[in-house]
């Protein structure tokens, strides 16, 4: 359930659509364009990507003097707030939940203005984070990771660095340590004819920098996930006409964001320590937990009553702070579901409209939930048009605009709101050979096998701080995150304290982790969805319906932290070292 990317807010943003305000304030450090050859031939440590956790993780770095450096492949810092501007984007964790805890500074210095903060804001806090600690001299911008190849006989790693920053040279690292994030590789849509729309197209991971002036123009939208759903609850007043390509609906509930006051952040600030242990107790790292009374406890009036409450509260408590039962049970699941489809209803006038934004084909929280703001009142409007792909397939992309079986709809900007390949799209992108010559893209290419989502046998000196079947990437992200950065130092300075050249995870630890990950999918309705938490996508080859990825562990952020500190507390018996 990590907090990857918020959902829509509740007051519009000022320059959200790329106006006046759009391009952040930036000073004279963050416009320096490091050179080429500031890029060395050699470190200790290399971190792919300078998003959330590749700042965290070069600052644990800095701290200890390593000889360190992080490789981003965008012009700047910032990872999924510097990519994703389009409108709407913004988090569904609480903002003083998602922000990190390691610094009192920091802590006490920055307000957030919002419970769910946009993304733009979002953007000024991470750099604020790297600015005030001085972490650009460590980051190479517009360096992208081609190829890693493990050096057995030198017991190092070999990186081909592509981009204007890399232009194909060779480095080497002791370790690498991989932030590349969950959610970074786009997966737009395998149409005909896309490239021969005469108007606008783009990915919402592409929304352009340029301001992008929306109120003459006919609009339409491929896909109604997370970000569809944030991108059209945003703009649907903004456009001409809106027209929304929906293929399967998707369960979603209020955000009710607000503005945070100067006396509100400083009770929050009061509470920060309660804030981060209520976080780290919780199965999803927010400050939400499951109501664990028991659903069969309660009478249907009593549920409901305790629903409604809920579905008037802000952000994922609808979802996580509910019975427990509703992510085992489907009796439960059914009655909730029920629940939220009579909601939907109340919400859109036309009976026929609002029985097509209601899942037929799986339950409430099935798979990870969009949080929204007014979405199914912009069906409402009167220049607002839902189109059923499930019932008049999409045919082909024209020069107009897009053919169904139906009609063909004459556009002037198409967003594709299609999704990502997602956690191991962004290891796929670079070629990773282990030891043995073996690949990874190859042995991933069914299903991923780590050791806690850290580590995989065969490919030694590399650690994960979100990987493949880790509990810091199904938690609110940057919890998780911290987590994941924290245990991969520690075994950092494990190593050089007892001057280790090597480590490995081993295989059977390997193939254990990987069956608990998918022992515990067994129990947990969401084995059933059809999303990335399960390696579905239909955009990716190999990931459309019928095929499995146990992609994050799913027993909770206490249960995966406890596993990771016993690892450490012991020794490290699951990983052979050299």
């Amino acid at each position: 359930m990590g907090a990857v990317l918020g959902f829509d807010h509740a007051e519009p943003y000022r320059g959200q659509l790329g106006g006046p305000d759009r391009e952040l304030p930036r000073s004279e450090a963050m416009t320096t364009q490091l050179p080429t050859a500031d890029l060395a031939p050699a470190y200790d440590v290399v971190v792919i990507g300078a998003g959330v956790g590749g700042i965290y993780q070069i600052k644990r770095l800095a701290d200890l003097g390593v000889d360190a450096v992080v490789l981003e492949a965008d012009d700047d810092l910032g990872g999924t707030w510097y990519r994703n501007r389009y409108p709407g984007a913004r988090f569904d964790s609480e903002s003083y939940t998602y922000g990190y805890s390691f610094s009192q500074k920091i802590l006490d210095e920055w307000h957030w203005k919002e419970h769910f903060s946009g993304q733009p804001e979002n953007l000024r806090y991470l750099n604020f984070v790297a600015d005030t600690f001085d972490l650009r001299q460590h980051m190479r911008f517009n360096c992208r990771v081609e190829s890693m190849r493990f050096d057995e006989t030198a017991d190092q790693w070999t990186l081909c660095v592509g981009g204007a920053g890399g232009q194909g040279r060779e480095i080497t690292a002791n370790f690498v340590v991989t932030a590349m994030g969950l959610l970074s590789v786009p997966t737009p849509p395998r149409f005909e004819g896309m490239d021969s729309f005469e108007g606008q197209s783009f990915h919402t991971y592409h929304w352009p920098k340029e301001p992008l002036d929306l109120s003459d123009l006919r609009v339409g939208v491929i896909g109604t996930g997370a970000t569809g759903i944030q991108v059209i609850g945003e703009i649907a007043d903004k456009v001409k006409e809106l027209t929304v390509f929906q293929r399967r609906p998707n369960w979603s509930a209020p955000l009710n964001n607000g503005p945070i006051s100067e006396e509100e952040m400083a009770e929050i600030r009061s509470r920060y320590d309660e804030i981060f242990a209520e976080c780290a107790q919780s199965p999803g790292g927010f400050v939400h937990s499951p109501d664990r009374r028991g659903f069969y406890n309660f009478t249907a009036e009593e549920r409901r009553a305790m629903w409604d409450e809920l579905y008037e509260g802000r952000g994922f408590g609808i979802w996580l702070q509910n019975f427990s039962e509703i992510f085992m049970d489907e009796g439960a699941n059914d009655e909730f579901s029920a629940y939220i489809a009579d909601r939907i209803r109340q919400r859109v006038n036309d009976p026929e409209i609002a029985e097509k934004l209601i899942p037929k084909d799986h339950g409430f929280g099935y798979q990870r939930v969009p949080m929204e703001t007014n979405y199914f009142e912009v069906y409402n409007q009167p220049n607002v048009r839902l189109v059923d792909v499930s019932e008049t397939p999409i045919q082909e992309i024209t020069a107009a605009g897009v053919l169904t079986s139906a009609e063909e709809h004459d556009l002037d900007l198409i967003v594709y709101a299609t999704g990502f390949d997602a956690i191991t799209g962004a290891f796929d992108k670079i070629d990773i050979e282990g030891t043995g010559g073996r690949k990874l893209r190859d042995e991933w290419r069914d299903s991923p096998s780590t050791f806690m989502g850290m580590m995989m046998h065969g490919y030694p000196n590399l650690v994960m701080v979100a990987g493949p079947q880790s509990g810091s990437a199904s938690t609110n992200f940057p919890r998780g995150i911290e987590t994941g950065v924290d245990w991969a130092t520690d075994l950092l300075q494990h190593m050089w304290k007892n001057g280790h050249r090597r480590w490995e995870a081993t295989a059977e630890a390997q193939a254990n982790w990987t069956q608990h990950v998918i022992d515990m999918y067994q129990i947990m309705l969401m084995r059933k969805a059809k999303g990335w938490f399960t390696g579905y996508n239909s955009n990716v080859e190999g990931h459309e319906e019928g095929s499995f990825r146990p992609f994050v562990y799913n027993g909770g952020a206490p249960k995966f932290q406890m596993k990771l500190d016993a690892e450490a507390d012991t020794g490290y018996p699951n990983i052979a070292f050299e």
